[in-house]
Order: C-alpha cells, then structure tokens, then sequence
C-alpha cells in the first residue's frame, strides 16, 4: 500500500547576514526522508533547535524547502504553484504549538473556524457554515456559544481545543501536530492527547506528531523518528525503539525519562558539552563530539570523517556502529 505521506530529502537552509560577519547557513533540515501510512501516527522527537518543528512545516510548504521532494496524498506539494496549494490546504492542516499566538485576538472564535470553511467553499451558505462552527466546538469539548467569544476568554487548553477545532474544520487527511501540548499544564495535557487521539479513530486521520516529551510520545504514535541536528538519526516502531534503542543519542534521550517506579534503577546517559551550530556541523557524524559509546576524544577515525547513512538493523539507524549495536 502507498503512503499518505512521502518526504524524500527534504532539506531546509536559511541565510542569516551577519553585521560584522560574512553570511552564514543555517542547515536547519538536511536530508530527511521517511513515510507515513495512511491512519498512521508518527512521532518525531529530538532536543529544542534540532529542526523538528522546522521539517513539519516544511512538509507543508509553510516553511519553503530548499530542496526535496514531498508527497502528500499521491500529490507532489513541492511542486505546486500558489494557487493549486491553497487549493491543496484542505487535505493537511497543523496545529501549532501556541494556542493563543496562533489565534487572531481580533477575531472571535466562531470567525476564526469559519474562515478556513469560507475560503474552500465548504457547508453553503453563512447558516451552514455557522452549523458546522457548532458541531466542531461540541466536536472537541466546547460549548457552542465559545463561537461569540475571543480568544482571550479562555485557558491555554480551551485555546488549543479551538485550533484543532479550526484545523479540523476542512476535513483534513494529514494533521502535523507541532509540540501541541507542550504549553499547557500537565493536567490538561492528557485531555488533549486523549482528543487527538479519539479524532483520529473516527476519521481516520494520519499524524506527524512533533514533541520533546517521550512519554506522550510513546504513548500516542506508531513509530518514532529521532532528529539531531536536522537529520534523523533512528527510526523504528514504538515498541521496538523503547525496549532497545540502538543510536547512542536515542539511549542518551530515554535514559532522561524519570521511571515512576521507585524500585527500578536506571542508569542516566549525561551528554557532554553543547548541541553544536547548524551554521558549522561538525564533519563526519555530527554526533561524535558528544557520543559517549564510540567516538570520545580517541574515537574512531570514522566517525569523525564520514557520514553515516540510516541503516537497516532490525530498525533504521545512522551509525557507522549499527551492525554492533545490534
């Protein structure tokens, strides 16, 4: 069966002038591919500044790629003209991480779910529209009367119900959901992963879930994706990545998550030094500077030279080490 979704080297660069220094490119993604199905979730996890929220919005060309190629649906977004991707909008969607920056403050709830629907021509007239505003708020656990209220009026929870709710509006088939919880309190986390989920069963939707947070990760998706310093470094089932993580970065990344039981002992992974610049990666793995397992300050030679490229070894993995980790 085709994939919903299909990014193939997808990179992303941005120029950033310096005022007393030369020009510099930021290598924000580089060289990423991987594949959704269709019902699919996929969690993509990685530390703050590795390119995460970078790749998800440009796989929906909100963020323009450099270069790469993005399928979405059977259709090849990276080659749409302006027209044809509005057109295109209504089959993937995001929900941004920012409930409130997210949201226009000068516009009411109901105005900011109706627009997407105006614009694509969806549900008739006004009185349509408006009925299709209050199922979506009852859809994602607000009144119907939230539609003459703004923004303002409601709690970081209720603001991101109202995104979804927004995002859901044109009946999307791709939602990518960008760190959607990690602004909101931890009680109300759990309402919301519970929503995305339950939304996902009744319409089938396909999710690129991007979050720093491992445990609602494993939790809601299928398989996982690790990104360090804007390349994906493993990839592989739940289940699969949890109970043997093979790169040394992904075995540093579980080894921070607290365990709830007292009696069980894990041993703490501690990363030396900091996330390098992705103006100035380090040649070979970008990893080596850091990896505690194979390339310390005597590590091999390869590691500080080559590349690795993701490898099959029970899962994907990038690490010139991959068949021994295994």
């Amino acid at each position: 069966m085709s994939p919903l979704v299909a990014v193939e080297n997808l990179t992303k660069h941005y120029r950033r002038e310096g005022v007393f220094s030369a020009t510099e490119v930021v290598r924000a993604v580089e060289d990423v591919s991987f594949t959704i199905a269709a019902g699919e979730t996929l969690g993509l996890v990685g530390e703050s500044g590795c390119g995460k929220s970078t790749l998800g919005r440009a796989i929906l060309r909100l963020h323009e790629p450099t270069s790469g190629k993005v399928t979405i649906d059977g259709v090849d977004v990276t080659a749409l003209s302006s027209g044809e991707l509005r057109a295109f909008r209504r089959r993937a969607q995001i929900i941004f991480q920012d409930p409130y920056a997210s949201l226009n403050p000068r516009m009411t709830v109901g105005d900011a779910i109706e627009e997407p629907l105006a614009i694509h021509r969806l549900h008739g007239d006004r009185a349509g529209r408006r009925a299709r505003v209050a199922q979506l708020l009852d859809r994602v656990g607000l009144r119907p009367d939230a539609a003459g209220r703004y923004p303002h009026e409601f709690s970081g929870g209720q603001r991101q119900r109202i995104g979804i709710a927004r995002a859901l509006a044109v009946e999307p088939k791709f939602l990518v959901a960008d760190e959607p919880i990690s602004a909101l309190d931890v009680s109300i986390q759990a309402q919301i992963v519970n929503l995305l989920v339950e939304l996902q069963t009744e319409s089938n939707l396909t999710y690129l879930f991007v979050s720093h947070d491992l445990k609602i990760v494993r939790h809601v998706c299928d398989r996982v994706a690790v990104m360090y310093l804007g390349r994906i470094v493993e990839e592989a089932a739940v289940d699969a990545l949890y109970a043997r993580p093979l790169h040394p970065y992904t075995q540093a990344l579980l080894s921070a998550v607290p365990v709830p039981d007292p009696t069980r002992k894990s041993t703490r992974i501690v990363l030396v030094g900091d996330v390098p610049s992705p103006s100035a990666p380090p040649p070979g793995c970008a990893f080596h500077p850091r990896c505690p397992t194979y390339a310390a300050k005597n590590g091999p030679e390869i590691c500080r030279t080559q590349r690795p490229v993701l490898t099959d070894v029970n899962h994907r993995v990038a690490c010139h080490f991959a068949d021994v980790l295994a």
